[in-house]
């Protein structure tokens, strides 16, 4: 009794971190969402031409085949615990074929040139799997 149960504790533990096929007509792919604030330590924060201008230059021929931006409004706890607010912009990008750990390499450059450009500390990105229809 002993030896099934941790056989099939074995077994649904190989399972758990299995995906269910994607749909007819999908695919698999990672979607990534990156969250950029727009607040410059000691400076104006990061004007529209400013954020196109990255988006022209660094975002898009990193991911030509296309990619979404919303405005954002972002708050997190800063490390005086005091809450900061700032506006943002969200990029979701599809990332057909990858595994979250290549796509997560393909993105990087790009989160690294946004940090040092605007003086930020980091970029919050989220990496999703998901099944996408085109």
């Amino acid at each position: 009794m002993r030896a099934a149960a941790l056989l099939l504790a074995g077994l649904a533990a190989g399972c758990a971190g299995a995906e269910p096929p994607c749909p007819a007509g999908t695919q698999r792919a990672i979607v990534a969402e990156a969250y950029f604030g727009r607040a410059v330590r000691g400076g104006m924060p990061v004007s529209d031409a400013q954020w196109q201008d990255f988006l022209d230059g660094v975002v898009t021929p990193a991911f030509p085949d296309g990619l979404t931006v919303m405005d954002g409004a972002g708050q997190w706890r800063g490390p005086d615990a005091r809450i900061v607010r700032e506006a943002s912009k969200v990029l979701t990008l599809v990332i057909p074929g990858a595994t979250a750990d290549q796509a997560r390499a393909r993105f990087l450059p790009v989160e690294q040139a946004w940090t040092a450009r605007h003086r930020q500390d980091s970029v919050m990105t989220v990496y999703r799997s998901a099944c996408v229809g085109f």
